[in-house]
């Protein structure tokens, strides 16, 4: 298949196109990352002129260092009365709940 493909609707002609994965190191670790079709495309439409230097694991470590670390605190469920851990310091007069009980009362609604 070529590199560009034409497609015509109507009186306009709109190029299209192909994206194939391509093979990239990382210059954090070294490794071998491939930047594939659809990250391609999707980079195209977001106007982004240039490849990806690191890999997804090095870019997601980057990113949590500079966020820092999470702090969790432990409550106990409104409506089981087990454990929820929580990323907000809860407060007494609203009601908290575990993952299980929080979800179930997400899809009841």
């Amino acid at each position: 298949m070529c590199e560009n493909e034409v497609k015509v609707e109507g009186m306009e002609e709109v190029a299209e196109v192909v994206y194939e994965d391509i093979t990239l190191t990382c210059r954090d670790c070294g490794q071998e990352f491939v930047f594939t079709a659809g990250e391609q495309a999707f980079y195209a439409e977001k106007g982004f002129k240039n490849q990806p230097k690191c890999c997804k694991a090095c870019r997601d470590k980057k990113k949590n260092a500079e966020r820092g670390e999470r702090q969790y605190f432990i409550a106990t469920c409104s409506e089981c009365g087990g454990e929820a851990k929580l990323t907000f310091q809860p407060s007494s007069d609203r009601p908290v709940y575990c993952s299980k009980c929080f979800e179930a009362r997400r899809s009841a609604q």
